[in-house]
């Protein structure tokens, strides 16, 4: 799902889940984008994206958000799609200890292809299945603090957290931004603030090389 050509935003953010396969990324996508859930378990192939506008700082926030791949086979297609990427949902299952354990590989794939100054939440997902839990929520805290990452446990069936994870990730995008923190989104070696405002008379919906660079302009 994309979202409407004609929709007006401001500005807009890349977004990234990222995660191992099975985790429940892309019903974390629909549930938000869409407010649906899909019992089939299907495997997503290469990079998919859906997007969605909401308030963030009574400016409307166009969130762009990808969702990768969580199998090792589509790797390679997929770390191009950090480019560009202000913020990252790092995605893993709480009756899957396993997939706890991957986020360490996780983070350092983000390391390497993502722009250092990238915002990372830790999700810990189908808490609605808190009677399989493997990882407990206390652990999750923990190794969300060692590595400087906000951290919420969502359930994509229920929808417990989900806006509530979108919302807390773009609100300290924005508030990082408008710091004066830069991040290289666009270009090597060209920089542009996640805080910059839209070209003098341009339209409400964001200029077209706005859209193409996919980085959101700040605050008033």
């Amino acid at each position: 799902m994309i979202a409407k050509a004609e929709e007006e935003y401001d500005c807009l953010y890349k977004i990234v889940l990222i995660g191992d396969s099975g985790v429940g990324k892309s019903n974390i996508l629909s549930r938000f984008v869409s407010g649906t859930f899909s019992f089939e378990s299907r495997t997503t192939i290469g990079v998919e994206f859906a997007s969605k506008v909401i308030p963030v700082d009574r400016l409307r926030v166009m969130a762009q958000i990808w969702d990768t791949a969580g199998q090792e086979k589509y790797r390679s297609v997929t770390k191009v799609y950090y480019k560009g990427a202000v913020g990252a949902i790092l995605v893993y299952d709480i009756t899957n200890y396993e997939s706890f354990k991957s986020t360490e590989k996780w983070i350092k794939e983000i390391r390497e292809h993502a722009d250092q100054n990238i915002i990372i939440m830790l999700a810990g997902n189908k808490s609605d299945l808190g009677y399989k839990r493997a990882v407990n929520t206390q652990e999750g805290l923990e190794y969300a603090a060692k590595h400087n990452m906000a951290f919420m446990e969502t359930s994509a069936l229920d929808s417990t957290n989900i806006d509530g994870a979108f919302t807390k990730l773009l609100d300290d995008i924005h508030t990082y931004g408008k710091q004066g923190n830069v991040a290289e989104l666009i270009e090597p070696g060209k920089k542009v603030t996640a805080g910059r405002k839209l070209d003098e008379g341009s339209p409400t919906r964001g200029n077209e090389a706005t859209r193409r660079r996919g980085f959101c302009c700040g605050g008033a």
